[in-house]
């Protein structure tokens, strides 16, 4: 038999085992103890209920006018006999006997003392120097019958005792454990970026060195990923000065020469800093992403940020292209606006830069808060679906981009608890990308 996985099953198991082993021998030494003081009470009673006969009959035996004379005692009422007895003389004749013994299993005379057949426990004295004497016979049936009620009732309430004794058991196996499953839901209720210590106050002193262990090693992997965190926070902060002052003179350069290979090359070094420059946006929205607190205590509309992310991208080049259907009630959703706008502004320009030119890119907000973003264009194969969320991945080479557009937004979706979902072609048509974030698990109020 193999041990059970769990600690609560060994436990129960092993304590269950040892218990019901333990019941088992005190059950057995306290009949054999039990027995064997029986077999002393018999026994005495034996002896003590010849030495009372005995002189009993002896009166009645000189007492008779003709000697030798053999007589039964008849019955008062029926009853069950245990112990019979015979009165013999020195020559073995029977002079008086109980009205229920039988001759048969009275061995001879072999003297005063305790005797024993195959079937019967004898007792034997005499009087009147040995011209009377007496013998009592008990059947060892009996004693049997006597010992094995004893065990039963040793044995019957054990069947009863032991069941209710490991319920007993498991449920105070599994109270003591209560705390060691709390502290493995409350971890696995964790998300996979959420590194806080998880709370052992109330673990058993056995176990809280492991959970403390444990917590210690998740604030090193903390701390070790808000250094990276930061340090490409501030990297990309810091470039943000000394890419625009670079991008300024590029454009000086352009406006003040007339070479037309300097021209073409300041160009070309203007557009590699915008390009570092996009980038290092992405990774502050990463770095947001991975650090920032994505949930609010307090619920706000989402409406006016889609309104003013749709207007600036109009603004910025794409005027038209971007038709927003928002419902006429509020969407109040406790994520917060800044991420949300991370996440619209992503998914628009992603789908300007790699939909169909000139195509409109449809951006809705449906009343339970799910967000669609799609364009038309070719169809993505599933395999580069599958990986489009990842780091610095784009379906198409010769399209501009970081790849990191829809990595920040599956960020902010797993750490939101949000459901991100891409779809080629879109729904109901035979091409286009569509870009889809329910707030799965979140709460959205609608007014």
């Amino acid at each position: 038999m193999r041990a059970p996985r769990s600690l609560q099953g060994r436990l129960g198991l092993w304590l269950g085992v040892a218990l019901t082993v333990l019941w088992v021998l005190a059950a057995s030494v306290t009949a054999l103890i039990a027995r064997s003081e029986i077999e002393e009470v018999f026994d005495s009673a034996l002896q003590e209920t010849a030495q009372r006969i005995l002189p009993l009959a002896v009166v009645d035996i000189l007492n008779r006018e003709e000697a030798g004379i053999s007589q039964r005692l008849a019955a008062i009422r029926e009853h069950d006999e245990f112990f019979t007895y015979i009165v013999r003389d020195d020559q073995g004749r029977i002079l008086l006997q109980s009205h229920a013994a039988d001759p048969g299993v009275f061995p001879a005379w072999e003297g005063i003392g305790f005797h024993q057949t195959a079937t019967h426990r004898l007792y034997s004295d005499e009087a009147v120097q040995g011209t009377i004497r007496i013998t009592v016979a008990e059947p060892l049936d009996h004693r049997a019958s006597v010992a094995r009620e004893i065990q039963m009732g040793l044995g019957l309430p054990l069947l009863i005792l032991l069941p209710v004794a490991l319920l007993a058991i498991v449920l105070a196996v599994r109270a003591s454990l209560a705390p060691l499953r709390q502290f493995r839901d409350r971890l696995s209720a964790r998300g996979a970026r959420d590194l806080s210590p998880v709370a052992s106050a109330d673990l058993p002193t056995e176990i809280a060195p492991l959970a403390d262990t444990m917590n210690g090693l998740l604030g090193r992997l903390e701390a070790a990923f808000e250094a990276e965190r930061s340090f490409a926070a501030n990297a990309a902060h810091e470039l943000r000065t000394p890419l625009a002052g670079a991008i300024a003179q590029a454009q000086r350069l352009q406006t003040e020469t007339r070479d037309a290979d300097a021209k073409a090359r300041a160009a070309e070094i203007e557009a590699t800093l915008k390009r570092l420059t996009r980038l290092s946006e992405r990774l502050l929205q990463l770095a947001r992403a991975e650090g920032g607190r994505l949930r609010r205590d307090v619920a706000a509309d989402l409406r006016p940020v889609a309104r003013l992310i749709v207007d600036d991208l109009a603004r910025g080049g794409e005027p038209g292209r971007i038709h927003l259907a928002l419902p006429d009630s509020a969407i109040m959703s406790d994520l917060d606006p800044d991420a949300f706008a991370i996440v619209l502004r992503n998914l628009i320009e992603n789908a300007l830069r790699h939909g169909q030119a000139e195509a409109p890119v449809e951006v809705s907000l449906a009343t339970d808060g799910t967000l669609i973003v799609a364009n038309d264009g070719p169809v993505v194969p599933a395999e580069d679906l599958a990986r489009l969320t990842h780091r610095f991945e784009r379906a198409r080479s010769d399209r501009e981009g970081s790849g990191l557009g829809l990595a920040i937004v599956a960020t902010i979706a797993e750490r939101s608890g949000s459901q991100f979902e891409l779809r080629s072609p879109r729904e109901g048509r035979a091409s286009g990308f569509e870009a889809r974030l329910s707030p799965t698990g979140t709460r959205v109020l609608n007014s």
